[in-house]
């Protein structure tokens, strides 16, 4: 082996160190993103590798040599499951292990029997299909930010294909028994590779995931964090001052008694019975409409491409579901009700702040009504509750 070599197996330590100590760095500001911890883990168990595969090079013991593989597998793998586990959001550990342990058996098993070409070969290709498989997760998660996320599926797959070359070197060599570790051109040039694709790897990865980060502060900004619905704000920010459509509608919901439900059961009993109603007004929304959470007990529900007289059977079809839902409450069924105002879409075309105004008159003539029922908004006639309703 040459001083050159050596030179490149410790720069490519060194980088995959300085990148394993960044994403460690990274995690920890940013605890919720456990992708940065397993890629983290997966790194140090390559750079383990590295160091021992270095000490391989020196001094040509088995031992080495099924160090550097067991380590090699198991932060490759890791890494898999770094990918994996940004594609789907899970982290399988399982999975992780299965292909470890297959790749640690393809090239360990054949060092053993004294076949150490045999084992280099397979350990090549065991790490060339875990780039690839990687680069694949990160392919198909591309549409979530195309551009950093394609670069890195591109790095690992230059990265495995410089693996797959030094495989085939072996093979065209036919040398089964070496006695050292291999020396060719194509371990050169993979490790030159190698060191590009983990500097361009760290540098897209940081990059996407502060992507991510500042997306979900976005996020985190427009949302309700108890039901996962658009809180006021985003609602506004979304319609403003614009004018609404004769196709259009607001709906406003207010559950009924809602004080009384947190003064006898307390707040994460309230804080059931508001996630409750958010799932029947998902489940009740179709593809454009717009459900939020306007603040405390209080919802709104804007509807696109409604025909006339259809949004105030929308909100009956919510109310009747609402109050048949029985909510557990530390073993206690628990019946709500809900109060309704519907806006319905006017000729004049009046702004999203008018109509809110009127759906809201309407709530409160709901609530002066009885409560439990519908109301429609300019003195319309009110939709009739279920004479069998229970209110809470």
């Amino acid at each position: 082996m040459t001083l050159d070599y050596n030179s490149l197996l410790l720069a490519l330590g060194v980088s995959a160190a300085c990148l394993a100590v960044t994403l460690m760095g990274s995690w920890l500001v940013r605890r919720a993103e456990t992708v940065l911890l397993t890629a983290t883990i997966g790194l140090v168990l390559v750079v383990s590798g590295i160091f021992v595969y270095s000490a391989y090079v020196n001094r040509p013991e088995p031992a080495f040599a099924i160090g550097s593989f067991v380590l090699f597998h198991a932060g490759f793998s890791t890494i898999w499951g770094a990918g994996k586990q940004f594609l789907t959001g899970c982290l399988s550990i399982p999975a992780i292990a299965i292909r470890a342990l297959a790749a640690m058996i393809s090239s360990v098993a054949p060092m053993l029997a004294g076949y150490d070409g045999l084992a280099f070969i397979a350990d090549n290709l065991a790490i060339a299909l875990l780039l690839f498989a990687t680069a694949r997760q990160y392919w198909l998660a591309r549409a979530e930010v195309p551009a950093p996320i394609l670069g890195i599926a591109a790095l690992y797959t230059a990265t495995a294909i410089s693996f797959v070359l030094c495989a085939g070197v072996l093979i065209a060599d036919g040398k089964l028994v070496l006695g050292a570790a291999p020396s060719n051109w194509a371990e050169d040039l993979s490790l030159a590779v190698c060191i590009a694709g983990m500097t361009g790897i760290g540098a897209l990865s940081l990059a996407l995931h502060q992507w991510r980060l500042a997306a979900r502060h976005r996020l985190e900004a427009i949302t309700d964090p108890l039901t996962g619905l658009l809180n006021r704000r985003a609602v506004f920010d979304q319609y403003g001052t614009r004018p609404m459509g004769t196709t259009t509608a607001v709906i406003v919901f207010d559950i009924d008694h809602f004080k009384s439900v947190n003064d006898r059961y307390g707040h994460a009993a309230g804080d059931r019975v508001i996630t409750v109603f958010a799932e029947e007004l998902q489940a009740h929304c179709s593809a454009g409409d717009t459900a939020a959470r306007l603040g405390g007990e209080e919802f709104a529900l804007v509807l696109k491409e409604i025909m006339p007289g259809r949004a105030e059977l929308v909100a009956e079809r919510i109310r009747r579901a609402f109050e048949a839902r029985e909510i557990d409450i530390d073993g206690q069924m628990l019946r709500c009700t809900v109060s309704v105002g519907v806006a319905p879409g006017r000729s004049q075309m009046p702004d999203f702040d008018t109509m809110l105004s009127a759906a809201d008159k309407a709530l409160y003539a709901a609530k002066r009504g009885g409560r439990n029922r519908v109301e429609l908004a300019a003195h319309l006639r009110a939709v009739p509750a279920e004479v069998s309703r229970t209110a809470s």
